[in-house]
């Protein structure tokens, strides 16, 4: 029986959240979005979720390269300073990324307990999520692989199930051996599981030690263990991030720990979680999991209607009426309008898929790009010029650079900008604007404390990031 040790968390924070399109990009999912919480993110809120466990190291969080700044930028605006941010370039799912993540707090701690999260779950009972927890760590001390069940309160064909030994009870919190996992069930089979007691929603929550995690990778996914042992030992340190080595993941598959592990493994046990628990799956799965007014609306921004029912209304800025018509889904956004029955919000990924083999851009990406120093908002663009808000964080810099196949003009509108062109500084207040010349060598930094916003007018024959070679950067984007 292994003595009480650290517990870090491991916060998972892949995803595209394609079914929560166009809020949700792959450029920028749903795990970063005030969703819930106007004032936290989905990946804030989760970290926030463990302060009050005892014996916890800052955690671990796996994400994808393009994300790290991001991951970052919202760890530090909530006081934490990860002990690892590993990067993956392609992600492979939740069996690799938890290897990694074990691979890595064995380098930092004897044999800590590893609490896995996913960055973009709903939990809104913290006091009983946390009493699950500290419930199922006895059961870890003996060395289980924990998972934690959530009773199904109506016949959910979008998660997995778990069938365990016995009914759980969410009363004494006791664990029970694991039977059997099953994945989305149709609707006859989902119905039956809501019958039985034995069967519990899937959280893909979990709780074990590195050690023991490590000793089923290495018994039953040596194909992933190896690839993942290799990647740790060879990564390289960047800044603040952790890149693991590609060439030895090359071959790892790609697959969940459920998978992986949980349905082969005889030390899997799963304990009730009573805590109002969703993934947000779906912007269904929203609606039912939020306060909505008298008429079953779930409003959120410059909304207007009227004899509306049972639907959600969310602006991003523009004016959205309704009148007449329930169940609907109407999400605006700077570039997309999303209208749609409630009931068909599973199948909006496959919507977002069909966009994508079209070359539709708006399916990825936001017309709002979020990068280290600040992010910057495309207002207006033709076939060889492109306008921009570009908003710079206080203290923030952009890389010194230059372009071969642009020029830029640059106008503050807020702030003060301290603007460098060549061997020259200078610096721009509000209403003042300045030209940058076909190839010459550029910064643009916020000396002050508050939000510096400019408009830049781009103009030239490559408009993309291509046309960007990078000098100097203090986020060590230096091209190479």
């Amino acid at each position: 029986m292994q003595k009480s040790n650290q517990l870090i968390p491991v916060i998972l924070c892949g995803g595209s959240g394609s079914r929560l399109w166009p809020l949700s990009r792959q450029s920028y999912p749903k795990q970063f979005l005030n969703l819930i919480n106007k004032n936290k993110s989905l990946l804030q809120m989760t970290q926030e979720r463990v302060f009050n466990l005892e014996n916890t190291k800052p955690p671990i969080v796996i994400c994808n390269e393009e994300h790290r700044f991001v991951v970052a930028e919202q760890m530090r605006e909530i006081g934490v300073n990860p002990s690892a941010i590993i990067l993956e370039k392609d992600g492979k799912n939740t069996a690799p990324a938890i290897s990694l993540a074990a691979l890595k707090a064995l380098e930092l701690e004897k044999n800590p307990t590893l609490l896995v999260l996913s960055s973009d779950h709903l939990i809104q009972d913290n006091h009983n999520f946390l009493r699950s927890i500290n419930s199922a760590i006895n059961l870890v001390k003996k060395g289980r692989l924990v998972t934690f069940g959530v009773s199904p309160t109506y016949p959910e064909t979008a998660y997995g199930y778990i069938q365990s030994k016995n009914p759980l009870d969410i009363k004494t919190l006791n664990g029970e051996e694991i039977s059997k996992f099953f994945e989305k069930p149709d609707l006859e089979q989902a119905k039956n599981f809501l019958r039985d007691k034995r069967y519990s929603w899937n959280s893909g929550i979990f709780l074990f030690s590195a050690k023991a995690i490590i000793g089923e990778l290495q018994n039953l996914a040596p194909e992933i263990y190896y690839p993942c042992k290799s990647a740790i030992k060879n990564a390289t340190r960047d800044l603040f991030f952790q890149r693991i080595d590609e060439k030895a993941m090359a071959n790892c598959p790609s697959i969940s720990i459920d998978v992986a592990i949980m349905e082969k493994t005889k030390l899997g046990s799963v304990v009730p979680l009573d805590a109002k628990w969703s993934d947000i799956g779906s912007w269904n799965s929203l609606w039912e999991s939020q306060d909505k007014d008298n008429e079953g609306n779930l409003l959120q921004g410059n909304v207007l209607l009227k004899d509306v029912k049972n639907s959600i209304f969310r602006s991003e800025g523009r004016l959205v009426v309704g009148m007449g018509v329930q169940n609907l889904v109407a999400i605006e956004t700077d570039d997309a309008i999303l209208v749609m029955n409630r009931d068909k919000s599973q199948k909006i990924k496959n919507l977002v898929s069909l966009m994508k083999n079209k070359g539709i851009v708006e399916a990825s990406t936001h017309k709002r790009g979020y990068r280290p120093w600040g992010n910057y908002l495309a207002i207006a663009n033709g076939e060889n010029w492109l306008v921009k808000l570009i908003e710079v964080n206080p203290g923030a810099s952009l890389s010194l650079q230059k372009h071969k196949f642009r020029v830029e003009h640059w106008i503050v509108v807020k702030g003060t900008a301290k603007i460098r062109i060549g061997d020259k500084n200078r610096i721009l207040k509000e209403n003042q604007s300045t030209f940058i010349p076909l190839g010459a060598l550029h910064q643009l930094s916020n000396p002050e404390k508050s939000t510096l916003k400019i408009i830049e007018v781009q103009s030239g024959s490559i408009l993309s990031e291509e046309d960007i070679e990078r000098f100097d950067d203090i986020y060590g984007r230096v091209s190479r």
